[in-house]
């Protein structure tokens, strides 16, 4: 139900549970897995996120499952979802969503544990309904929309349950690139990851330490781990590759170290 391969410098995480990847305590291991082994394959550099099926990213959690399990069950699940999305942000790489299907409550929240949403146009939805079946998104939707589009709206779309196009969600600041059709989705979010792939993969790695930790702190805690970064990278291979480099207008040849 969840697959790991690789491609080059690509991790490829597909999304794999008919009809519509809802997932179940079975489907959160199985995308943990996938996740550590992407984590540890050193010839790694990006990770793409994408769905098998063609209406559908993840249609959230399995609400059947939910209604037949006891609530401790339920929360058991949740919690393990909770560290395996938290997970995707201490991984030193970076991870793309690539959205071409609904994405629906748990499904946006695997997206927005993701550190990119790349999407096509189409006609589909995305957002958090779980308000509607009286419950509140809680596999991170309620920490990472607002952090990631602002209180106000984040809280207008989870307490009305509001869906939104593909469109809305771009200009929202949900999606961070919007393109015409699958085939350009696919063939330009690759280019994009392979382009990643092959630069400085370790300041890129210090970049998604620094937001990440750097948001949960006051400001001059941000500021010490961000001068802490910078200076690893002053003494770096890569960081000393790269001024040479631009000193001797040549392409930099990035090693990760």
């Amino acid at each position: 139900m969840v697959e790991f391969s690789k491609e080059g410098n690509l991790g490829i995480i597909t999304l794999n549970r008919p009809p519509a990847n809802s997932y179940n305590r079975e489907f959160i291991e199985a995308f943990g897995t996938a996740i550590h082994q992407a984590a540890a394959d050193p010839e790694v550099k990006v990770v793409l996120v994408r769905s098998a099926l063609d209406r559908f990213f993840s249609g959230g959690a399995d609400v059947k499952a939910f209604s037949e399990n006891p609530p401790h069950a339920n929360m058991a699940m949740v919690r393990r979802a909770h560290e395996v999305f938290n997970g995707i942000a201490r991984i030193p790489k970076i991870f793309i969503a690539e959205i071409a299907g609904h994405a629906l409550g748990g499904g946006l929240e695997i997206a927005l544990a993701c550190d990119l949403r790349f999407a096509s146009q189409g006609e589909y939805r995305l957002g958090l309904p779980e308000v509607t079946l009286g419950l509140l998104p809680g596999t991170g939707g309620t920490q990472r929309l607002p952090r990631l589009i602002g209180y106000g709206k984040a809280l207008e779309l989870m307490v009305s349950g509001q869906t939104l196009s593909p469109e809305e969600a771009h200009r929202l600041g949900i999606l961070n690139r919007l393109y015409p059709d699958r085939d350009t989705l696919a063939r330009e979010t690759r280019a994009f990851a392979e382009a990643l792939g092959r630069g400085a993969t370790l300041a890129i790695a210090h970049i998604k330490r620094a937001v990440y930790e750097g948001l949960d702190q006051p400001l001059e805690e941000g500021l010490r781990l961000e001068r802490e970064l910078v200076e690893a990278l002053f003494s770096s291979e890569d960081g000393q590759e790269g001024v040479r480099a631009f000193l001797e207008k040549r392409p930099p040849n990035y090693r990760g170290r």
